[in-house]
């Protein structure tokens, strides 16, 4: 029988890497020095799990209390150095590694916050601050919009997969079903999205108009 949760942190320490890079990525872009880009890749990838935990009073933070962690992401981020001449062939798995890691990292941000007994809507919000914090805040240190707030669905994926995660549970059904339900569809949703260029509706305001 698989281990639901084992085979969730071993995609969580494939998503760290790939976050770390592709933030080391956007350093690039905006000419970081090499220190800029290792804080830059272990902000995003562990800065989402990072600002659930300040939020919900939920201590040791995951590097504080795994140090190795910032080795891996920092690490990470500094190879993307080394092989930037080379990584825009890997595009498409980078957005692929990037969409298991939205899903992946809603799913631990619930089983967070159930494991500290918060009501439903927290442990989807959890959720939701795991999966998409740490891209916002590597967008806002590199003084883009978020993709967050952008049309792009995103934000919508992680709280799909949060909802149908914590509502399996809560209808009893099997903890390893409802991961594998919950990784299944919010991977698939996003990977959709992207293909499709599916988008939130946008609001434009011109104040010209009036």
């Amino acid at each position: 029988m698989i281990n639901a949760d084992a085979v969730l942190h071993i995609l969580a320490f494939v998503a760290y890497v790939a976050e770390a890079m592709t933030a080391a990525l956007a350093a690039g872009r905006r000419t970081m020095d090499w220190v800029g880009v290792a804080l830059l890749g272990g902000v995003t990838a562990l800065g989402g799990g990072s600002l659930r935990d300040v939020l919900l009073g939920h201590y040791p933070l995951s590097w504080v209390e795994r140090p190795y962690l910032l080795g891996l992401t920092g690490g990470a981020a500094l190879l993307t150095i080394a092989l930037a001449r080379v990584v825009h062939h890997f595009r498409l798995m980078f957005l692929v590694l990037d969409a298991i890691g939205l899903v992946v990292f809603s799913i631990l941000g619930c089983n967070v916050a159930t494991a500290l007994g918060e009501p439903v809507v927290i442990v989807v919000v959890a959720g939701m601050i795991t999966g998409c914090a740490g891209g916002v805040l590597r967008d806002v240190l590199c003084n883009d919009v978020p993709l967050l707030f952008r049309s792009e669905l995103y934000a919508s994926v992680s709280v799909v997969t949060s909802v149908l995660y914590v509502g399996g549970h809560a209808l009893g059904i099997a903890h390893a079903v409802v991961t594998l339900v919950a990784f299944a569809v919010g991977l698939t949703f996003r990977l959709l999205a992207i293909r499709f260029k599916w988008e939130m509706p946008k609001f434009v305001y011109d104040r010209d108009l009036h």
